[in-house]
């Protein structure tokens, strides 16, 4: 069986079919890599600014923490309640019991 020869005209329109095919494909595919790669680019950055607020929340959680610990000694507890309360402290009293055995009495 005889092939018939493909024409010089319609071989140039294949290649030129191919050439402008393969063409868009390789525009496509770097217009696509190039996407992907702003989005990359932009979550690290989103990541690399959540870890600097993580990092910014402990210290403040730690801060507070400190203060805390500062404020609820014993001490710091009765000084501002002299001085912003105007609370007045009295001393201690001692109180002194004596029992003096009865002589009439057994236990």
């Amino acid at each position: 069986m005889a092939r018939k020869r493909i024409s010089k005209k319609t071989r140039d329109v294949i290649q030129s079919l191919i050439f402008f095919t393969s063409t868009m494909a390789i525009i496509s595919c770097l217009i696509m890599y190039l996407w992907v790669y702003t989005e990359i680019d932009e979550t690290l950055l989103a990541i690399e600014i959540q870890n600097s607020t993580a990092k910014e929340l402990q210290n403040g959680i730690h801060e507070l923490k400190s203060q805390i610990e500062s404020m609820s000694r014993a001490d710091v507890i009765a000084k501002k309640a002299q001085d912003e309360l105007k609370m007045v402290f009295t001393e201690p009293e001692t109180l002194r019991i004596t029992v003096t055995p009865r002589k009439d009495k057994v236990l």
